[in-house]
């Protein structure tokens, strides 16, 4: 099929997400049709090369055909690509959980010691909700069903998890149908309403966990949190006894320098939900880590029905366990995070030149996370009917960078680990051309 054949028939079938397909389908629109992909970079049906500035919407993090994950689902796809792990259990999950759990702290009060695997980010996060609640009904507090989220806060979009969210466009419409929740805007607001006498009070003995996306809230914007706030939040948990859940989905696996967002304040949740760069970024594949204590509410006599009944039908699957496996066995053989130090460094550079064009109005970084806003040259936002943001994007991919915005008009970049510093310097320098395109 040629360019053109492909995407006739993806405007006759495809319905792709967060995206205004009467625009898609318009004549005039030629999407990109991806089909080739090597260390940091993409090819298209065209044959032209791109960066891969934000590693597949979040996911790769080792970069594409890496070798090592490429011969782990090979070799495993010679064994067997899928089996039921209801009532049955299989040796790449076994190991993989046993893997995950080591990658937190021991000597703490209530170590990670338990996995539950799912599909993707959403399903993470949904696990750990109804974890959560059918725990509390377990000890016989059935009335902690509200959970306490911040405001701009996106943690997927199923039912349970979308009740967690503070972005109206996402989950407003569907609010009828979510978990009681209660949004906050920072940990003074969280402290104040929770004292003796608030005006506005937030009653903690209804509260069954506190969810906060550590260090950086991502669909908000690349939103920093302030330093230490995470382990405040954690000692405010202990302190009421209620779950404290992060969601882990896009800083997990090395992104903020890190293998865990949550290990740069020595935090230890009760519940951590991660997906995106658990397989690599090669197959859908999501786990939820909990307690022993979490884990041991659920033991009982069979017609006490206190089993956790949910899951997926791939649950457990076998090849995205082996990536997964490749993929940490990469961190460990190839030093990967001590090697991002220097890639952290650079970029941090390079955005500190790109901040000074009139038409950035902020820049925010965490590890390989950055956020660049767009402004006009005044200062004022541009007008969301623009759509500066996507503009800037489709600009900059004339200069080998593909990327997209997020809350319109925030620019993003967060690559593979495995870009070289040309390549950093290339996107740093595709995002400036663009943003003098389309702004300037």
């Amino acid at each position: 099929m040629t360019t053109a054949d492909f995407l006739a028939s993806d405007k006759r079938h495809c319905w792709h997400p967060f995206t205004q397909m009467r625009d898609w389908c318009a004549p005039d629109h030629e999407p990109l049709v991806l089909v080739e992909g090597e260390g940091a970079i993409l090819r298209d049906s065209e044959g032209r090369e791109y960066v891969d500035g934000n590693s597949s919407i979040w996911t790769n993090i080792h970069g594409h055909r890496h070798p090592k994950i490429n011969a782990a689902i090979r070799e495993q796809l010679e064994r067997v690509a899928h089996t039921s792990f209801l009532g049955f259990t299989n040796p790449q999950a076994i190991a993989l959980a046993e893997e995950l759990v080591a990658l937190w702290p021991r000597d703490t009060k209530n170590p990670l010691t338990r996995v539950f695997f799912s599909d993707d980010g959403s399903t993470a996060i949904e696990c750990a909700v109804k974890m959560a609640v059918q725990c509390w009904q377990h000890r016989g507090q059935p009335q902690r069903m509200k959970f306490l989220a911040f405001s701009n806060a996106y943690h997927g979009d199923t039912m349970g998890a979308s009740s967690l969210g503070g972005i109206n466009a996402f989950h407003g419409r569907f609010s009828a149908f979510h978990f009681p929740s209660v949004h906050v805007a920072s940990m003074e607001e969280l402290e104040t309403r929770t004292a003796p006498g608030a005006a506005d009070p937030i009653d903690t003995r209804t509260l069954a966990a506190v969810v906060i996306e550590p260090l950086i809230q991502g669909a908000a914007g690349m939103l920093l949190w302030p330093r230490g706030m995470l382990a405040q939040l954690r000692a405010w948990c202990d302190r009421h006894g209620i779950f404290l859940i992060a969601d882990e989905v896009m800083t997990g696996f090395g992104r903020t320098g890190k293998m865990f967002a949550s290990h740069h304040e020595n935090v230890v949740p009760d519940f951590v939900g991660c997906a995106k760069g658990l397989s690599g970024g090669y197959l859908p594949l999501a786990a939820t880590y909990t307690t022993e204590a979490v884990y041991e509410a659920f033991l009982g006599n069979y017609e006490e029905l206190k089993s956790f009944f949910y899951g997926h039908s791939f649950t457990g699957n076998q090849l995205a366990c082996a990536a997964a496996r490749a993929s940490l066995a990469i961190f460990r053989e190839e030093n990967v995070l001590e090697q991002l130090q220097g890639k952290i460094a650079l970029l941090r550079e390079q955005l500190a030149a790109l901040g000074k064009h009139p038409n950035v109005g902020a820049i925010r970084q965490c590890g390989f996370i950055a956020g660049i806003d767009l402004v006009q040259r005044g200062g004022e936002p541009f007008a969301s009917g623009l759509q500066t943001g996507a503009r800037v994007c489709a600009a900059a991919r004339k200069h080998g960078l593909l990327t997209r915005p997020v809350t319109r008009d925030t620019l993003v970049l967060m690559p593979p680990y495995c870009i070289t510093e040309a390549q950093i310097r290339q996107s740093v320098e595709a995002l400036r051309r663009g943003i003098e395109e389309i702004c300037g």
